[in-house]
């Protein structure tokens, strides 16, 4: 019987932290037939204190369905320091190098995930010291939304950021990211196609395919046109176009009304906004739990993806749009490049300008006006390229054939 290979996934955040590759992935990794040990720290993101039940100590290990996971030291932050955040990010690193060097079982091969970048650097000086391959997993394009999203401004860091991030890409075996975009600017900036693979992000299926809990009293009835968007409202997500939408709409006389559901820096100042222009057609939503949020994206008749117009956000593909497609709903998606050819693709969508209001309520009218079977072949045509080129199985099986490759070519 040939010997399952053991895959060491070296990630700074993992459950009960949100993040996209966390137990989800390690469980359906086992479940395929590899040895999991997880290498991470003590939960405390994002709020930057340790979640109820853990206590900062040098070793701590769980094991869940089949998954060994090992909890090492770092400072538990996540304000709007700098340095505080590079204490969080450097104190795990060093924790990780020390583990992963001197105590873990020897693993086949190392999955690092990025960010933060810290993480890259320990996987690349294991790779040096230990000859394991690295397959390098980036969801953030550093240094570009370090800068797009203000978190760092300072040029000469950036220049830092940049010439250590190109170190690592060196150094790893294997680079993967979640789309095309971003394959081909890592391209163009000297990374060889041979080393880059795109693995598109997956759902959270079992929170989607069996929500708990009911909408609010509060949610639109079925007379009216629902187009719901759930999740973080920040700047980058632009979202006075909607307002500016939402008002033409409301001159028509349209029977659109626009859910937002979710929290964020940018939530107090929209409700305000809304409040000024009496808007009677946008509702607005507290957040709610992951497990109640498939509720929300059923009860509603589109689902909308918006992001501002920036270079960046036109190499990527915003999570809520795997979540959107798995829940079987139709798209209205207005972030360019991508994002939008994902959805064209599929046909299950459509696809207007990102910061347009006329062009968001013109596509808004559209589907108000569409027939119920127009509207459900969307929705069905979603969830069907969902689940061919998307799903939780699907990613982890192409992650599985990267490590296979890796660990025979030693």
């Amino acid at each position: 019987m040939r010997k399952a290979i053991r895959v060491l996934l070296l990630t700074q955040w993992f459950d009960p932290e949100p993040t996209f590759k966390g137990l989800v992935f390690a469980r359906e990794l086992v479940r395929q037939g590899f040895e999991v040990e997880v290498l991470t720290g003590f939960p405390n993101y994002p709020g930057g204190k340790l979640y109820p039940g853990y206590k900062l100590k040098c070793l701590q290990r769980e094991h869940i369905d089949g998954v060994h996971i090992t909890r090492v030291p770092l400072y538990p932050n996540h304000d709007q320091s700098a340095l505080k955040r590079v204490l969080n990010y450097s104190s795990f690193a060093a924790s990780a190098l020390f583990y992963g060097l001197f105590v873990a079982k020897r693993a086949d091969v190392i999955y690092a995930y990025h960010p933060p970048l810290t993480v890259g650097v320990v996987a690349s000086i294991m790779r040096v010291f230990l000859r394991i391959p690295v397959v390098y997993d980036i969801q953030d394009m550093w240094p570009d939304t370090l800068r797009a999203t203000g978190m760092l401004n300072n040029a000469r860091a950036l220049r830092v950021v940049d010439v250590v991030c190109n170190w690592v890409y060196r150094r790893v075996d294997r680079i993967v990211v979640l789309s095309p975009g971003f394959k081909r600017l890592l391209q163009q900036r000297g990374v060889p196609e041979a080393k880059l693979s795109v693995v598109y992000n997956w759902a959270d299926e079992g929170s989607l395919s069996s929500p708990v809990g009911e909408v609010a009293a509060t949610f639109p009835s079925a007379g009216q046109f629902r187009i719901l968007f759930a999740g973080n409202m920040g700047k980058a997500q632009a979202l006075d176009t909607v307002l500016q939408a939402a008002e033409l709409l409301q001159q028509q006389g349209s029977r659109v009304c626009w859910v937002m559901l979710g929290g964020g820096v940018e939530l107090e100042r929209l409700k305000s906004e809304a409040a000024r222009r009496h808007l009677s057609n946008v509702v607005f939503l507290p957040a709610v739990p992951m497990t109640e949020v498939g509720a929300y994206l059923q009860a509603a008749d589109a689902l909308l993806v918006h992001l501002r117009k920036d270079p960046l956000f036109e190499i990527t593909i915003p999570s809520k749009t795997q979540a959107y497609m798995a829940a079987g709903k139709l798209l209205i998606m207005a972030v360019g490049g991508d994002a939008a050819e994902m959805v064209q693709q599929s046909g299950g969508g459509v696809v207007t300008e990102s910061e347009n209001p006329q062009a968001l309520a013109q596509a808004a009218e559209q589907l108000a006006n569409a027939s119920p079977d127009e509207l459900a072949t969307m929705g069905r045509q979603a969830k069907a390229f969902y689940q061919q080129h998307l799903g939780l199985e699907v990613g982890v099986q192409r992650f599985g054939e990267l490590f296979k490759q890796l660990a025979q070519s030693r």
